[in-house]
């Protein structure tokens, strides 16, 4: 586990497209072949090919001397066994890696790439008893690295934003097993669950105080969220609001993590995207994750590079975030350079930006495969 003290990672490696067979990624056939091969996509190829990205993460970091970051959940197949397993093998210490992941959602897809009609990979489960087994299966893989604990996909629906006995069991867990406390969300109502999670809070009981009474100092309130995971790209920024206001937060912001940064892939087929990418000397992966980073509420962000080679490209982000910060604070101090406010990172948004409800829309035609 990472000390409070240390620096965050700023990118992270997300497990969702290595942990298990098949995904909404685009274009996967193109890496592990037809989704039909089974032995191409076994238990055993899917943990060697996720072996080969989190060495490349390892050394990247190490080249740039971050924490290495990688991100799993209950329902990413066997991410959790895949990072556990890793990092016991290369003997990484807690100290000298930062890991995430989720509950909420069971794996049952039985390692197949496609389901048939109306089958889900996933089920959703937000209740008390389900958190409790997931910890448990969560602190049994990876309970010795763990850093950062979220609910998976909170909504309005699942119940988990007024269940006040969950609430009070995510805080015991961070208290007992010092794990971060955090929530993903996705969908068109990701800005407004996140102002909801901003308001909740329980009661940390002071273990300090001698004081046998009951009284206001032994027991204060504190949020409960210290994190939000986030879908946030250059097509879908309807949550930039939202993010603004969580970094800002008066009760020290939010650390903000925003996944989906290439938007499955779509970004990397964008033609606005891949021009400026060319203006700028770099690759639309690159772009995409840098301008991620450039945002003013300081975001983390994951990779889902499922090679080496994705990998090593996507951690290049991290330069191009720096060239689009220095490009911006150039245009705030001179008004009259025109040629330099054209590959702004303002411009780059703007152009890219398409309407919520159609990124929602177009993302749930997205096929596992």
């Amino acid at each position: 586990m990472v000390a409070v003290s240390q620096s965050l990672p700023r990118i992270g490696l997300g497990m969702a497209a290595l942990g298990r067979p098949g995904y909404i990624n685009l274009d996967r056939n193109a890496v592990f072949g037809d989704g039909g091969d089974k032995g191409g996509r076994s238990v055993e190829r899917m943990q060697q090919q996720a072996n080969e990205v989190m060495d490349a993460m390892l050394e990247e970091s190490s080249k740039r001397g971050v924490l290495p970051w990688f991100d799993c959940a209950r329902s990413y197949g066997l991410s959790e066994k895949f990072v556990g397993d890793f990092l016991r093998d290369r003997q990484i210490q807690p100290n000298d890696v930062y890991v995430s992941s989720k509950w909420g959602y069971t794996y049952v897809a039985d390692w197949n790439v496609t389901l048939k009609d109306g089958q889900a990979h996933e089920v959703k489960d937000h209740s008390l008893s389900n958190f409790l087994k997931q910890m448990e299966e969560t602190a049994e893989h990876i309970g010795e690295y763990m850093n950062l604990y979220q609910v998976h996909s909170a909504t309005f629906e699942s119940g988990i934003l007024s269940d006040e006995r969950v609430h009070q069991a995510l805080h015991k867990c961070r208290q007992e097993r010092g794990w971060a406390i955090g929530l993903s969300v996705s969908g068109t109502v990701q800005d407004d669950i996140i102002r909801q999670a901003m308001t909740i809070h329980v009661t940390d009981n002071n273990n300090d105080n001698n004081n046998n009474n009951n009284n206001n100092e032994s027991q204060q309130q504190r949020r409960l969220f210290d994190s939000v995971q986030c879908t946030y790209n250059l097509l879908e920024q309807r949550p930039y609001p939202a993010l603004i206001d969580a970094h800002n937060d008066n009760d020290n912001g939010l650390d903000i993590i925003v996944k989906e940064g290439m938007a499955n892939g779509r970004v990397l087929q964008n033609t606005v995207a891949q021009t400026y990418a060319s203006s700028l000397s770099c690759q639309a992966d690159q772009l995409a994750l840098g301008s991620i980073l450039a945002q003013p509420f300081q975001p983390r962000v994951l990779s889902g590079a499922v090679t080496p080679d994705q990998l090593i490209s996507n951690m290049k982000a991290l330069d191009i975030s720096q060239q689009l910060l220095l490009s911006h604070n150039n245009d705030n101090n001179n008004n009259d350079n025109n040629d330099n406010k054209s590959l702004s990172l303002s411009n780059i948004m703007k152009d890219c930006c398409i309407e919520s409800d159609k990124y929602w829309k177009d993302r749930s035609n997205l096929a596992w495969n």
